[in-house]
């Protein structure tokens, strides 16, 4: 696929999204490059500002089976995974497959279920496959985990295990619309809900090529070692109890890469990765808990590690 190609696919999936998330096109734009990225995002805000309808919209747009699980406290690990049911006429035993076994799968309200049924995604998300009774399961490509979480401070809320965090591509906010974009999303919803109309623009084969593309956008080697130098020091910086992992390096690596995509461009610059390192790391690292009483934010950190961090000169054209 050419970058032309590329581009105007891209801008279709972002087009499409727009019409059901109104004045937030950084995060639909962001949204996209993590799916292309070969990742997964987590939503997090506040209730009723269009978390679950980003993802039915970005899963709506892209073609292939859709699944959603609805996250509550009495969810288990064989809801989301699938379980083997025993024939006794054949003696043997039959895997019934869960909803994880889908292209894209929404994750209600992840944080409302017990810690035990978060953890059933880990190998799911990290290896796309999962293990049920020692047998284990390949999941289809693509593979596209898009869950939403309300802040932890709201009442029936479980912490995401920091195992977990990791395995997010990215984290994105939408915050509330302005007084225009509200009214606009009033008048889109006087008949009925934009996102019944919504309809497939790429195919899922489509979608595999996409991503595949993305792995192949140039990152200077100057570039490389910029942003490691980044999560590095997250590793060493007072206010944190911990810093971003090696996986939060390729995180940001690939994420940046697939923002160049978006970009119509096929090399990284230096601003692709300033512009994804808050929500590729900001999930991955921990605030001192004295710092966080202070009111200190870990995407506060973040910039200010950006500032800090000297920017190689000339990276970026391949």
């Amino acid at each position: 696929m050419s970058l032309r190609d590329m581009n105007q696919t891209v801008r279709q999936l972002v087009d499409n999204i727009e019409t059901v998330i109104v004045g937030k096109r950084e995060a639909v734009k962001l949204s996209v490059a993590t799916l292309l990225s070969g990742g997964h995002m987590l939503i997090e805000d506040l209730p009723g500002v269009g978390k679950t309808m980003l993802a039915r919209a970005l899963a709506r747009s892209v073609g292939g089976t859709f699944k959603r699980i609805q996250f509550t406290p009495d969810l288990l690990p064989s809801d989301i995974t699938g379980v083997s049911i025993y024939h006794m006429d054949r003696c043997e035993f039959d895997f019934r497959p869960g909803p994880v076994f889908a292209n894209v799968l929404l994750a209600d309200e992840i944080n409302r279920a017990t810690p035990k049924s978060q953890a059933a995604l880990l190998e799911a998300m990290e290896e796309s496959q999962v293990t049920v009774d020692g047998r284990t399961h390949p999941l289809p490509r693509p593979f596209f985990v898009v869950a939403t979480e309300n802040p932890i401070e709201f009442e029936g809320t479980y912490s995401l295990p920091e195992a977990q965090l990791d395995r997010f591509m990215s984290r994105v906010s939408l915050g509330y619309p302005s007084h225009a974009d509200e009214v606009d999303v009033l008048t889109r919803q006087i008949k009925e809900h934009p996102i019944h109309h919504v309809e497939p623009v790429v195919t899922a084969d489509e979608v595999v090529e996409l991503q595949g593309a993305v792995r192949d956008t140039h990152v200077d080697e100057s570039l490389k070692h910029y942003l490691v130098s980044i999560t590095e020091a997250t590793r060493t910086h007072p206010d944190l109890d911990l810093g971003a992992s090696p996986r939060g390096s390729i995180a940001l690596m690939r994420l940046a890469q697939a923002v160049a995509v978006v970009d119509n461009r096929d090399f990284v610059t230096p601003d692709d990765i300033k512009h994804v390192a808050v929500p590729a790391l900001a999930h991955r690292i921990a605030v001192r808990a004295d710092r966080r009483i202070q009111g200190v934010h870990a995407s506060r950190i973040i910039h200010d590690i950006l500032d800090a961090t000297t920017v190689p000169v000339g990276g970026g054209g391949s």
